[in-house]
């Protein structure tokens, strides 16, 4: 059983690490972290935001979305939430 609330709570407190690792190219802009969505060919950052405060996240250009980390890491693997919640578990040492 995958405590998903404790996996983005761990997550939560790494983002700025986590997504430095995942959207190198982005950059903080106040309570955001703003990048090129590497899913699709996006030229320059500007729609894809992710919150620090709370992980959700959205491509404001083609509506995909998301209200925490485990989510985004989902996204960005392109696996499922639960793959993904596992990885970051492990990722993280959340046992």
């Amino acid at each position: 059983m995958i405590d998903f609330a404790k996996v983005n709570a761990a997550a939560l407190s790494a983002l700025p690490s986590l997504l430095s690792r995942w959207l190198p190219d982005g950059r903080r802009a106040g309570g955001e972290w703003i990048a090129r969505n590497p899913r699709r060919a996006d030229r320059k950052a500007g729609s894809f935001s992710v919150n620090m405060a709370t992980g959700r996240w959205a491509d404001f250009a083609t509506g995909d979305r998301g209200g925490d980390v485990v989510s985004l890491a989902a996204f960005l693997a392109g696996t499922g939430q639960a793959e993904a919640a596992r990885s970051l578990a492990d990722m993280l040492g959340v046992r």
